[in-house]
């Protein structure tokens, strides 16, 4: 899975999509990631097919992420959802599919993770996993399924650094992503990351990106701007260092800008 991809929540389901992962494709990403409740599947799909048609690249080259929604949960109900989304998004089989939420009651998160062991086991996706589950969620649920989810995409940022879930990621081997990275770009006025940026001669946005990368965490920055695109990719010629990246990881403030995944049901 690439480390750095093109995160699409919040972008409607018109040419902004469709033309942002056509961009984002032929400028150098390999990694898509969007979701049900997005309602953009289906000009995410127009974008690849249209990337597709446009370069040399073949779906193999891709990786192409989508999420379950709470509506759908049951273990009966996957593959039905599943297969929605594909057909939403023109495509035969996804790369990654993740539960997207906990959600508040247990036994059903357990009933559905093992859907989502139905549907790779049938091989009808490459690989499952979750998405803002803490700790605690995954405590319960490893204890009780056959199959470990591969990754857990959560908020992760400098003003939330979320320690204990990294280092619990880290110890059971499942790889930690990071959806909106940059807070809506509310970090992006931060002192400290506008000062390594003037240190490092990159932009905020690139400066929090290699950030994510340095702490060998997976992200998806989220944008419509061509030029934008292109400049959240170019953070593999840089190095953050030792003390820089202590600065921001000092910057913690267990401050969420999504909901907190202990409280939310999905209304």
């Amino acid at each position: 899975m690439p480390r750095v991809g093109i995160g699409t929540f919040r972008v409607e389901n018109n040419d902004d999509a469709k033309n942002a992962v056509k961009h984002a494709i032929k400028s150098g990403y390999r990694s898509i990631d969007t979701a049900m409740v997005y309602q953009n599947e289906e000009k995410v799909g127009e974008g690849i097919r249209e990337a597709l048609e446009e370069t040399d690249l073949n779906r193999e080259d891709l990786f192409i992420t989508s999420k379950l929604w709470l509506s759908d949960y049951g273990r009966d109900n996957v593959e039905t959802a599943y297969k929605a989304s594909l057909q939403r998004l023109g495509l035969d089989y996804l790369d990654l599919y993740l539960m997207h939420w906990p959600g508040l009651d247990e036994s059903l998160m357990i009933e559905t993770w093992k859907g989502m062991e139905d549907l790779y086991e049938k091989e009808l996706v490459r690989n499952i996993g979750v998405s803002n589950f803490n700790v605690e969620h995954l405590d319960t649920l490893l204890g009780q399924v056959k199959i470990k989810p591969v990754i857990n995409q959560v908020e992760f940022h400098p003003y939330l650094t979320q320690s204990r879930l990294k280092s619990y990621l880290e110890a059971q081997n499942i790889q930690m992503e990071s959806w909106s990275p940059l807070m809506n770009a509310q970090i992006l006025s931060d002192d400290v990351v506008n000062s390594i940026a003037d240190e490092v001669k990159k932009s905020p946005a690139q400066v929090i990106i290699r950030w994510n990368v340095q702490n060998n965490v997976v992200t998806i920055p989220k944008s419509i701007t061509p030029s934008r695109i292109e400049e959240n990719l170019d953070v593999f010629d840089f190095e953050l260092s030792e003390d820089q990246m202590e600065r921001l990881n000092q910057l913690n403030q267990d401050k969420r800008i999504g909901p907190d995944p202990l409280e939310f049901d999905g209304q």
